[in-house]
């Protein structure tokens, strides 16, 4: 393939991933704080590393075009990227068995902490003092549980997933960081 139809390919993979991530966050809007962000960014992570960041923004900014610039947007500018460095930081080459568990593990985590990771943005626009901002936390904490179990379960398809990912013809697009 040449180095154009390398880049045409990169982009409309990146794009079709980006918006399946989208098309699959609106279809799942019924269950709140369930979807399958975290298991998509894993595997994408896992797979392309560095290149993942592409698919997370084409999300990221499909979702503020469509939802609108509200005060939750600043958030999502950063909340998805912690996810992708916590997995950038994983050992490549973990024993299935333990990959599996680590990045169930990992995706629950981010579940759990996202209220967290969102509340300085929160404080920040609203100016919240310290002890509101501790207040919003635990206000939203039964939505982060729930948010956990449904990133959790959903990461039992991490693993198969990127054994899927990375048998497709053409989807290891080339030596990846």
């Amino acid at each position: 393939m040449s180095k154009t139809g390398r880049v045409l390919f990169q982009i409309v993979l990146f794009a079709s991933f980006g918006t399946l991530m989208f098309i699959s966050d609106i279809a799942m809007e019924v269950l709140p704080n369930i979807h399958l962000l975290a298991m998509f960014i894993v595997i994408f992570t896992v797979v392309y590393r560095v290149k993942a960041l592409i698919p997370i923004y084409v999300y990221v900014f499909l979702t503020l075009f469509y939802s609108g610039f509200g005060t939750w947007a600043l958030p999502y500018l950063y909340v998805w990227t912690v996810l992708w460095g916590i997995v950038m930081l994983l050992p490549k080459n973990m024993p299935p068995k333990i990959a599996v568990v680590v990045y169930m593990a990992v995706a629950g985590l981010h579940g759990i902490l996202f209220g967290v990771l969102y509340a300085p943005a929160q404080m920040l626009l609203f100016g919240l003092r310290w002890e509101q901002m501790w207040v919003w936390i635990g206000a939203g904490l039964p939505f982060d549980v729930v948010h956990c179990i449904g990133n959790t379960v959903s990461g039992i398809l991490i693993l198969p997933l990127v054994g899927v990912l990375k048998k497709l013809p053409g989807a290891i697009i080339e030596k990846t960081e």
